[in-house]
């Protein structure tokens, strides 16, 4: 069985076993969520995913690239436009950070995936891959708020494969990894490394194979991985000690 088979099997268990009707998820116009919304609709069909197009002071190509997929494949959406509510929120607030104001935008867009889910009974499907996670490329509570991760134990490069396999446009597949957090930023120009290089440093790493990695690079990969081990544990909960 392919994975993609597998990723579709086991999205259609997890559905049935947490007895919700859907999934919904955010279209960003990216591979990521391309690969997703695709996925989903192979496991539930088209009555039973819903693409959510998030703009929040986006770029006007983030959408271009998802009304792509959408026309492609027939991924039924709703837009809600989330800059107004961006803005009010900021004007509420004294002033923060440049990151803090960066990753108010994911977390909006979190509450919004959940309004519909909770509307749809549906779970919010996160379109995080494992080369992110690792490293803690992704915001506590925006978009690793969701309730499924499908491609949660892929790699980037690995998602690229897929995406190949179910005829994902091409420009879609090609475009620059962007989170989409303030203008021209990028995936990799933000990470430090190309997703090849974080990817093969990742199973050098898992299979204890790192002579051929660079030293500055293991290094680099290995601080972002302690560095946001935070985000990826479990809650820690005081416990009185008792007698």
């Amino acid at each position: 069985m392919q994975l993609s088979e597998q990723i579709i099997t086991w999205i259609k268990k997890e559905v049935k076993s947490s007895r919700k009707e859907g999934v919904v998820l955010g279209l960003s116009g990216g591979i990521d969520s391309a690969v997703v919304a695709v996925l989903s609709k192979m496991a539930l069909g088209s009555d039973k995913v819903l693409g959510l197009i998030l703009p929040c002071k986006s770029h006007s190509q983030d959408e271009k690239f998802a009304l792509k997929l959408v026309q492609d494949f027939g991924i039924k959406t709703e837009k809600v436009s989330l800059d107004a509510i961006f803005e009010t929120f900021l004007k509420s607030c004294p002033n923060g950070t440049d990151m803090a104001r960066a990753n108010l935008k994911p977390r909006l867009r979190m509450c919004t995936l959940y309004y519909f889910a909770n509307t749809l009974n549906y779970l919010v499907a996160g379109t995080g891959n494992k080369s992110e996670a690792m490293i803690g490329y992704f915001t506590k509570y925006g978009d690793g708020g969701v309730d499924i991760l499908p491609l949660g134990e892929l790699l980037k490069t690995d998602v690229r494969i897929i995406a190949k396999e179910l005829n994902i446009p091409e420009e879609i597949i090609n475009r620059p990894p962007s989170a989409g957090l303030w203008h021209d930023q990028t995936d990799e120009g933000e990470i430090g490394i190309t997703y090849e290089e974080l990817d093969k440093t990742i199973a050098a790493m898992k299979n204890k194979k790192t002579k051929g990695i660079p030293k500055e690079t293991l290094a680099k990969v290995k601080k972002m991985i302690a560095d946001s081990e935070h985000k990826r544990v479990n809650i820690p909960v005081f416990s009185a000690n008792k007698k």
